[in-house]
């Protein structure tokens, strides 16, 4: 069963899982088990892991 990301550790475990799907067959229940667990992947990266964008100063001074 897929379910949202609660933590860091099923995190790590989904991350686990994705790795034995990257060889999925386009079109096949493990390719759309991978499409699902990358979105919810993102979801929680962008929670946790979010990178600020910087602002116009920051990058003229970059």
């Amino acid at each position: 069963m897929i379910k949202v990301i609660k933590n860091e550790q099923e995190y790590k475990i989904v991350l686990t899982r994705v790795e034995l799907l990257m060889d999925a067959k386009v079109n096949s229940d493990e390719f759309d088990e991978l499409k699902k667990l990358a979105t919810l992947i993102e979801d929680y990266e962008d929670k946790h892991y979010a990178i600020d964008v910087p602002d116009s100063e920051e990058v003229v001074r970059f």
